[in-house]
């Protein structure tokens, strides 16, 4: 593994109760960030821009795949125009909104983000820091 990495995680994996349709779920909303497949196994897919990152998969136990009651997944939108395409797509392949795009101010003035459940029920979310408008805050 490269020392080049910016992340501070190796990866994420969520489960699924049906990996065909949360395959071509997160293959349509992923898209709307830049985010593609970087590897695949039976039943496992990783998405990424250059590292196998966040999974999704059935479970390795082969008992059914739940909730983590707290646990949700951000993904970073390289501009606010990101966060509108990550939602409209999520939306279309049939998550739920559970916040539309907007700024967050309880998160600072320069996030801007959403929050949709996919089709397992898992929260996840795209959000872009604004980076211009922290520098004048400072």
């Amino acid at each position: 593994m490269s020392n080049e990495n910016p992340s501070v995680i190796s990866h994420v994996s969520i489960g699924t109760n049906d990996y065909e349709k949360a395959r071509a779920f997160y293959n349509d909303v992923l898209a709307a960030l830049d985010i593609k497949i970087i590897m695949e196994h039976p039943g496992a897919v990783a998405y990424g821009r250059a590292y196998p990152e966040f999974w999704v998969c059935t479970p390795h136990n082969g008992k059914p795949a739940t909730l983590g009651n707290g646990f949700h997944m951000g993904f970073i939108a390289l501009d606010k125009a990101q966060v509108h395409a990550f939602y409209d797509a999520a939306i279309a392949a049939g998550a739920t909104c559970d916040g539309p795009p907007g700024p967050r101010p309880l998160y600072g003035e320069p996030y801007y983000g959403c929050f949709v459940l996919d089709l397992d029920g898992h929260k996840i979310e795209a959000a872009f820091w604004d980076e211009k408008l922290a520098a004048t805050l400072s």
